[in-house]
């Protein structure tokens, strides 16, 4: 049984706001017993055997502002996935999304700003795009700094039967993408995806008797990749190149004397993102990484806005389950990577940008991960002091005390 669990809930056409009857089952289902008081069930869980690592939520960007970011946050959310599907509002009209663009960008700085992962699903092939349109749009998420997700899932346009699309299609109003035309376009994708950011997935799992038209291949994630190799193209996305993937892909192991601590710096939604990691520098492998950001001024968390703050919305070390106080099984795993990446990260925020309270974003059972380095709870995230004279500087009566126990 594994100890680390990640559940993802998926939210189709109602609020998290609301009660959660699912996310009840999924806990039940964890505990293999009933649940009760949400805040009573994620202490046990701190210390269970079975902990909640992380837990994800798929809504809608205008499901995604303050109040239901508050409700994320109380439920123990780390990671928001968000059907974006495109940048284009002619294009949301067309296919009567029923949000806009503005409403992405809203969502986005929002879910950053509150400490959050940002996965952004985009769905290129949608009626009145074609390929030079959707690499556009990848590119605008990448370089327009009111975008710039973590993490995408890619779903090419898939036309099923009883459906307008279908309709369209008979029609000949409407073509989605062959399987050849999708590798195409995400060979070019994946040359400008950013070194930050993961590919979690590519392609939906539908039956092929259900799909009229569109790509039928369900392992186009790997024809894709296929691909890159054949055209020698080595990608700067995570999944690409973390260890786990080149060890099974490659057959290349780490060398522990080539592991650098790297730094790459970027704007995005009003603040500044540091994306640190360790790398093996001479394989091109990636061991681990973390994501600070500093918030813009939009931050609507007490527990945020109420100081100078920086936030770890991500940290990860890659590499074979070990199980909870377990030995590892590779020379480089459980060398200390994530408490380096950590303390470097208090640093650059207590001496490059003046913070003064650092907050971490983490799943209910790694809270007790971070108890070790300092780290309180705080509201549904916990946090530190970076420096003596926060202590001053909470007397002064400047902001709210709140939770920091």
């Amino acid at each position: 049984l594994e100890e680390k669990l990640i559940r993802i809930l998926v939210k189709k056409d109602y609020s998290v706001f609301d009660e959660d009857p699912k996310f009840k089952a999924a806990w039940e289902r964890t505990h293999k017993k009933k649940f009760y008081f949400l805040e009573d069930e994620q202490r046990k869980n701190e210390r269970a055997k079975v902990r909640m690592v992380g837990l994800t939520i798929e809504t809608r960007p205008d499901w995604s502002f303050e109040r239901h970011i508050d409700r994320m946050l109380a439920l123990g959310a780390t990671r928001v996935e968000l059907g974006v599907q495109t940048v284009f509002n002619f294009i949301y009209e067309r296919v009567k999304r029923g949000h806009t663009i503005e409403d992405v960008v809203r969502a986005t700085q929002l879910l950053k700003d509150a400490g959050l992962k940002i996965n952004y699903h985009m769905m290129p092939g949608l009626p009145g795009s074609n390929f030079e349109r959707d690499l556009r749009a990848f590119q605008i998420i990448f370089e327009d700094s009111r975008f710039r997700p973590d993490m995408l899932k890619i779903y090419p346009t898939l036309v099923t039967e009883d459906t307008i699309l279908y309709k369209w299609y008979k029609e000949g109003k409407y073509r989605p993408y062959t399987t050849e035309e999708a590798v195409r376009l995400l060979v070019e994708v994946y040359k400008i995806i950013p070194k930050w950011v993961r590919v979690m997935r590519i392609q939906r799992d539908i039956p092929v008797p259900l799909i009229a038209a569109g790509v039928k291949h369900s392992n186009l994630g790997q024809l894709v990749f296929n691909e890159l190799i054949k055209r020698g193209i080595r990608p700067r996305e995570i999944r690409f190149r973390e260890v786990g993937h080149v060890m099974q892909k490659f057959g290349v192991h780490p060398e522990v004397e080539h592991v650098k601590l790297l730094r790459e710096d970027y704007e995005a939604s009003e603040g500044r993102e540091i994306f640190l990691s360790f790398e093996d520098v001479k394989n091109d492998i990636l061991i681990g990484f973390l994501r600070l950001r500093i918030p813009s001024e939009k931050a609507h968390r007490k527990e945020i806005n109420c100081c100078p703050s920086a936030i770890v919305r991500e940290l990860h070390v890659y590499g074979p389950l070990v199980p909870i106080g377990g030995k590892p099984k590779y020379e480089w795993q459980h060398r200390g990577y994530g408490r380096e990446l950590l303390a470097e990260a208090e640093r650059i925020a207590r001496e490059g940008f003046d913070v003064k309270k650092m907050l971490v974003i983490s799943g209910v059972g790694v809270r007790e991960y971070y108890r070790k380095f300092g780290y309180r709870k705080d509201g549904p995230y916990v946090s530190k002091r970076l420096d003596k004279g926060y202590a001053d500087f909470e007397k002064s009566g400047e902001f709210d005390a709140h939770l920091n126990t």
